[in-house]
């Protein structure tokens, strides 16, 4: 599963494993992919320096990536609690009720939210960039589009590529004007942020409207059936991030939860503002159904929504709550029917794509005898 990208990023598959554990992260380089630690949820410079370090001793000499949430415009000198100040009171009652409904009982007095997430402030995430540009990183992700000009280059400056998710061929080549390197064409069926577009239809586009740019497929791909697929539509690899949520170096926290992904099938999600204000794909709850009900107050704007359950989540994950609990993850949840490791779903979309390569070279051939 080699492309040219994959060849000049050194890797043996075009397979980049989005994730936001550092030991499924460094597993995925270790099986020959290409590993991206989501940043998003560190809030402390010093636990992304710790788990970067942890990635550095434990990938050998594989290359990695990091992944931030940041817009491409600077929006400075607003503090966290001004932004929370802004959330309604109607919508913390909202939550306070819904909780009650379901008995799920309180944090700790003193126990902070683990789900607290401030990785979209411009202040935390420059602050994560500081971090990284310290560790031998080869790819930066944006998962808000092109990040800012400043930042690009400051990347470029070290060597390191910079790619940026997109819905649309419109989007794509706002981040080929912008200097990224790399569009990862993210289509409806995928978990987290996602725009309207299938990736059966958006690959093909975006491929074609930022020619010659390397593009990498990502959206209901967990196979390598589908590996292939997405290559012969023109992408130089594979974005995965669902599939490794359920494999044995991921650190959920909550047996439950994997028991939800395990037992899930594809049509088990949703796309739902309930988690960060903006539409993102993830299991079908009770908690979401709250949030989607007409008859409810509606969810906040990013990101006053994300402010607004993070306790919430934290207290649903801890005590797995299992009618409200829930993660971002793909159409393609389906497929996730067992615990495995990173390695064997390696083992598994190899023989995928070569089953694939295969087939489609007899298809092929006998066309050719015709």
């Amino acid at each position: 599963m080699q492309t040219e990208l994959s060849k000049q990023l050194g890797v043996e598959h075009a397979v980049f494993g989005f994730t936001p554990f550092p030991a499924v992260a460094a597993a995925i380089s270790r099986a020959g992919g290409f590993g991206v630690l989501g940043a998003v949820r560190y809030t402390a410079p010093d636990d992304l320096k710790r788990d970067l370090d942890w990635i550095d001793a434990h990938v050998g000499d594989r290359p990695y990536g990091l992944d931030v949430v940041m817009p491409a415009k600077k929006v400075e000198g607003v503090s966290e609690a001004e932004v929370e100040a802004m959330i309604p009171e109607g919508h913390r009652q909202f939550v306070r009720d819904t909780l009650a409904q379901h008995g799920v009982p309180e944090l700790a007095e003193g126990e902070a939210s683990g789900w607290r997430i401030t990785g979209w402030m411009e202040q935390v995430a420059r602050t994560q960039l500081d971090v990284a540009f310290d560790h031998p990183i080869r790819l930066l992700a944006n998962a808000l589009g092109s990040p800012p000009a400043d930042v690009v280059a400051r990347a470029h400056d070290q060597d390191v590529l910079v790619a940026a998710l997109a819905g649309s061929a419109r989007h794509a080549r706002k981040h080929q004007a912008a200097g990224i390197d790399i569009v990862v064409a993210q289509g409806y069926e995928a978990g987290g942020h996602t725009g309207e577009i299938a990736t059966m239809v958006l690959t093909p586009e975006v491929v074609e409207a930022v020619a010659p740019l390397p593009v990498l497929a990502a959206g209901g791909i967990g196979s390598g059936q589908q590996v292939a697929a997405a290559l012969a539509l023109g992408a130089q690899g594979v974005w995965l991030g669902s599939l490794w949520l359920t494999t044995t170096e991921a650190d959920l926290h909550a047996p439950a939860l994997t028991r939800k992904l395990l037992a899930a099938g594809s049509g088990d999600t949703v796309r739902s503002r309930a988690l960060t204000g903006k539409p993102a794909r993830q299991l079908r709850t009770e908690w979401t159904d709250a949030w989607d009900d007409p008859a409810g107050p509606g969810t906040l704007p990013m990101p006053l929504q994300g402010l607004l359950v993070a306790e919430a989540v934290s207290r649903i994950q801890k005590y797995e709550v299992e009618p409200l609990l829930g993660t971002p993850v793909g159409q393609i949840v389906g497929r996730m029917s067992a615990e495995r490791s990173v390695q064997a779903v390696f083992d598994d979309l190899t023989r995928g794509f070569e089953r694939a390569v295969d087939r489609i070279n007899r298809i092929a051939g006998r066309s050719g005898q015709q």
